[in-house]
């Protein structure tokens, strides 16, 4: 129950600062940066606990590399599902009154950019935080962070920068994002996932 928590409390803050950011009068250029710091902390802060997936697509990873019981792959999926909810409604609450617009996507380039900055996602975190040749390293948290805070800053403008399956349902609870796009967000990220985890054994053959 312990991870479940974890993972709650991760993915409720890493929404909550997307949303905080973002919506209304945020922090603006400098939102990436914000959101690629709470990640990291909160990585640092639930690595030793639940190994700080607070993400659907990297719960995928780390189950298809084998780090990861298919026991305890719903429980995480579901914890973070809720941690995003509840911080996207929390988010609501303390920006009533604020016009959101949601991002007009166009398919094929929002696709890609959320395909390959989750690849790049999942591939840092399973090269450092499961690989054996990275183990008990102190920087993974700021490896981590920096990943997504860079895929925001170049990618941000063209899909909104999620890189993450519950993220994508905070920001369209929040309104930042339509919800018949939605599905260019799973897709993407999902099948990022499973070819980060595959690239991971590929690269990392005598990892097991």
């Amino acid at each position: 129950m312990n991870k479940y928590i974890m993972e709650f409390i991760g993915t409720f803050f890493l929404v909550f600062t997307v949303g905080c950011t973002v919506v209304g009068n945020g922090a603006g250029p400098l939102a990436p940066l914000a959101i690629g710091s709470v990640l990291m902390v909160m990585v640092f802060a639930g690595g030793h606990i639940s190994g700080a997936h607070y993400n659907p697509a990297i719960t995928l990873g780390v189950w298809m590399r084998g780090k990861c019981e298919t026991k305890e792959v719903p429980g995480y999926i579901i914890s973070q599902v809720v941690g995003a909810v509840v911080a996207a409604l929390a988010v609501k609450y303390l920006k009533v009154g604020v016009e959101v617009v949601p991002m007009n996507l166009m398919t094929l380039p929002a696709l890609l950019s959320e395909f390959l900055f989750t690849f790049a996602l999942v591939f840092v975190v399973l090269n450092t935080a499961t690989a054996k040749g990275t183990a008990g390293n102190s920087f993974y948290g700021l490896a981590i962070g920096f990943t997504v805070m860079s895929g925001a800053f170049a990618v941000g403008s063209i899909s909104g920068g999620a890189f993450n399956p519950a993220v994508a349902l905070g920001i369209s609870v929040m309104g930042l994002a339509a919800w018949p796009s939605i599905w260019i967000y799973w897709v993407a990220e999902f099948a990022a996932g499973a070819v980060a985890a595959l690239a991971f054994k590929a690269t990392n053959p005598g990892d097991n």
